[in-house]
């Protein structure tokens, strides 16, 4: 129970750390103009990915089997996630802000990916209830993520369509 507690746990202090850090470059992008799009489903996002770390747990058997290969795989997405982080640097934030008249970010996982790190997360989301053989968690809170980033996206791009136009972008 100790090690499944101490994987989450992780998960749980990963997750604070994007919302701290957001919290900083969100408010550094609004002094500098920035436009938020999509508040409406923001606070639907945080508590999906509360409800989901807390469903982990409240299923979790007194002696939780642990799927190693599953541990690794998390390992390598926070090192995507981390990847993603360092490319938009200053710009990386959990909303949808736009900074008017900015480029975009084309490097990075941005060359491979439109939206690398939702990529992140979809897996992410799967795989950390996997990693304690929740099949049923795994499956309702990917199919919620899924459905919540169906609309994001949309916002998203919508946000971005008129910086992909300008040169560089």
């Amino acid at each position: 129970m100790i090690a499944a507690l101490v994987i989450i746990g992780l998960m749980v202090v990963q997750r604070l750390g994007e919302v701290i850090y957001s919290r900083h470059t969100t408010r550094a992008l609004l002094a500098k103009g920035a436009v938020e799009a999509g508040q409406a489903h923001y606070p639907l996002f945080v508590v999906l990915h509360t409800a989901w770390l807390v469903a982990i747990v409240l299923m979790l058997p007194a002696t939780p089997s642990i799927y190693w290969p599953g541990v690794a795989l998390l390992v390598v997405l926070q090192g995507l996630r981390l990847w993603v982080i360092v490319t938009l640097g200053p710009y990386w934030t959990t909303r949808i802000l736009s900074l008017p008249g900015a480029p975009l970010v084309r490097s990075g996982p941005y060359r491979l990916l439109r939206h690398p790190n939702y990529a992140v997360v979809v897996v992410e989301i799967a795989v950390l209830p996997l990693v304690f053989g929740q099949v049923g968690v795994a499956i309702v809170f990917s199919v919620l993520n899924a459905a919540l980033l169906w609309w994001r996206i949309r916002v998203e791009d919508e946000a971005l369509r008129t910086r992909r136009e300008l040169p560089g972008g």
